[in-house]
């Protein structure tokens, strides 16, 4: 079955998840599994492009991930800051815009400077948004929110959905359509709570380094046999 082009979600999220088993399944360190992990999500960046998918979250490092083995900590942030240099030609042939949510400032110097730097090079880029959750959590998120709008002279008693949802890392974010998650686990880990009030789920067995193409579209052509009422009736 084709994929319809009129019913593609405008926003996916996925929750990259399973790097870590699939490296012990192949007998192989962790790390192993984050480095492969990378690859299958350029693939899925260039598949969602070519689809002409709007905008694509990843789930890339979250605010409880700190809670690890140092050693993997900084081989993932190590990781992250080459990644974004490193892909730049990819990004600019294919006119994709990247954007970062989460809290820059806990961030490593380094890894912020080059998440900004990637920010500011594709800025002008018309193609797909690729949102990447860095030191990401959506409770973390909504904080941020409510102290913004309070630092703006907002007023607890004036406080709307509205007014919350202008003050998120990127208010011009579309809600999420299709929240992904690999590696067979069933639960939404802080992604995106506020955007994803009414994306529809989708979860996979197969752990994230196993991904390519064919699992996007079984993902979309699923979402594509949903009927979708946002709390009202068909």
């Amino acid at each position: 079955m084709l994929l319809d082009k009129r019913l593609l979600p405008a926003h996916v999220g996925i929750i990259m998840d399973g790097n870590g088993r699939w490296a012990q399944v192949q007998g192989l360190p962790r790390t192993s599994g984050h480095k492969e992990g990378l690859e299958r999500a350029k693939e899925i960046v260039a598949h969602a492009s070519d689809l002409e998918i709007s905008h694509l979250s990843l789930f890339v490092f979250s605010t409880e991930n700190w809670r690890r083995a140092s050693e993997e900590v900084n081989f993932l942030l190590e990781l992250i800051k080459k990644h974004l240099r490193a892909q730049y030609d990819f990004y600019r042939e294919r006119s994709i815009r990247v954007i970062h949510s989460g809290d820059l400032g806990k961030l490593p110097r380094a890894v912020r400077e080059e998440i900004l730097l990637v920010e500011s090079d594709t800025r002008l880029f018309s193609g797909m948004v690729v949102n990447l959750l860095i030191n990401y959590g959506g409770r973390d998120e909504i904080v941020r929110s409510v102290k913004r709008y309070m630092l703006g002279d907002g007023d607890a008693n004036t406080l709307s959905e509205e007014r919350l949802s202008a003050n998120l890392d990127h208010p011009e974010l579309p809600e999420l359509d299709l929240l992904i998650r690999t590696g067979g686990e069933m639960r939404l880990s802080n992604f995106l709570m506020w955007q994803a009030a009414y994306a529809e789920l989708y979860f996979s067995d197969a752990y994230w380094p196993d991904w390519n193409a064919a699992y996007l579209d079984e993902a979309i052509l699923n979402y594509q046999e949903r009927q979708r009422r946002f709390g009202g009736t068909v």
